[in-house]
C-alpha cells in the first residue's frame, strides 16, 4: 500500500447538490421548497424558539434566591490538617500550603472546621476558624491565626 493509492471506501463519499445555480440544479426553489420564512433569505429562529410552543425556559419556574454579599467557604477539617502535617512535616499550615498541596483553589476562602483529631503541634492561619477546631488546635499549643 502506498500514499498515493490511497482512496476513500466505494460509496462512503458523494458530492452535494449545487443548488441555486440555474435551472438544472434542482428547480427554482433550490430545495427550499415553497413559500414560507425558511424560503427566504436571511431567515434565522430566535436560541429556543419552539415553533410558537411556549419555550422551556418559560415553562419552567423561576425559583431560589442568590445573595451577592454572602461570603462561601471551603471547609477543610482537622483530620485533613493531620494528614497535611505528617506528609510535609511542616508545624506551620498556612493558606499558601493548602493551596500548593492541592487542598484549597487558590481563590477559595478557607474555614478550618472540628471534625477528626489533631496531634500534632500546628500553627494555621485560615480566614475563618469554627470553634471547636479553635479550641482543638490551641490546646495542643498551636495558633489558630485569622487572615
Amino acid at each position: 500500500m502506498n500514499l498515493h493509492t490511497l482512496k476513500p471506501a466505494d460509496g462512503s463519499t458523494k458530492t452535494n447538490k449545487r443548488l441555486g445555480r440555474g435551472q438544472g440544479s434542482g428547480g427554482s426553489t433550490a430545495g427550499r421548497g415553497h413559500k414560507g420564512a425558511q424560503s427566504r433569505s436571511g431567515n434565522s429562529k430566535k436560541i429556543g424558539f419552539e415553533g410558537g410552543q411556549m419555550p422551556l425556559q418559560r415553562r419552567v419556574p423561576k425559583f431560589g434566591f442568590k445573595n451577592n454579599n454572602k461570603i462561601y467557604f471551603k471547609g477543610v477539617n482537622l483530620d485533613v490538617l493531620e494528614g497535611l502535617a505528617q506528609k510535609i512535616n511542616a508545624s506551620d499550615l498556612s493558606l499558601e500550603v493548602l493551596i500548593n498541596n492541592g487542598i484549597v483553589g487558590k481563590n477559595d476562602k478557607v474555614k478550618i472546621l472540628g471534625r477528626g483529631e489533631l496531634k500534632a503541634k500546628v500553627s494555621v492561619s485560615a480566614h475563618a476558624f469554627s470553634d471547636t477546631a479553635t479550641k482543638a488546635i490551641e490546646k495542643l499549643g498551636g495558633t489558630a491565626t485569622t487572615i
